[in-house]
């Protein structure tokens, strides 16, 4: 018995390391993605913290003066931004209403705030100064005025 607890235990200290190198490769692909969509040279794109529970994710974003936050969800063909706004993703029910399942939403709140509380003020209130909120269709991240002129600036 005593074998099979230390056996156990040890199993998931070895998996902890893994889970966190799990997490940060998904969320270093949520951050090149999103680059690859909106960062120019001229306004370099931020984009953190990343938090991820299941398929969907929060990202931060500063562009210039600018921010806001991007609500992501993972399918086969990988992570695409579902919507943008302000401070509408520290909301179980607005994660909820974009089609996070609850217990995911409720997570993802907890999770995003406690990532953002680690960061500079000034940070935060360009992630909450992005208004309304934003639906984006698959396929229209990146287009030209795609977020109204609040979100990341399209490459052209």
């Amino acid at each position: 018995m005593k074998n099979a607890l230390l056996a156990f235990v040890s199993a998931i200290a070895l998996s902890v390391p893994l889970l966190a190198a799990a997490h940060e490769s998904e969320a270093h692909k949520i951050e090149h993605s999103m680059k690859r969509q909106f960062d120019r040279p001229d306004a370099p794109l931020k984009v953190a913290p990343v938090t991820i529970v299941g398929e969907h994710a929060v990202a931060g974003w500063t562009q210039q003066a600018r921010g806001g936050r991007a609500l992501l969800h993972k399918d086969k063909a990988g992570w695409s931004i579902t919507l943008c706004a302000g401070d509408g993703l520290l909301q179980t029910e607005v994660l909820a209403s974009a089609g996070v399942p609850a217990a995911q939403a409720r997570q993802l709140a907890a999770a995003v705030g406690a990532a953002e509380a680690r960061l500079p003020a000034r940070q935060r209130q360009l992630f909450a100064s992005f208004e309304g909120v934003v639906k984006v269709q698959a396929g229209h991240a990146h287009g030209a005025g795609a977020h109204a002129g609040h979100a990341p600036a399209a490459k052209h």
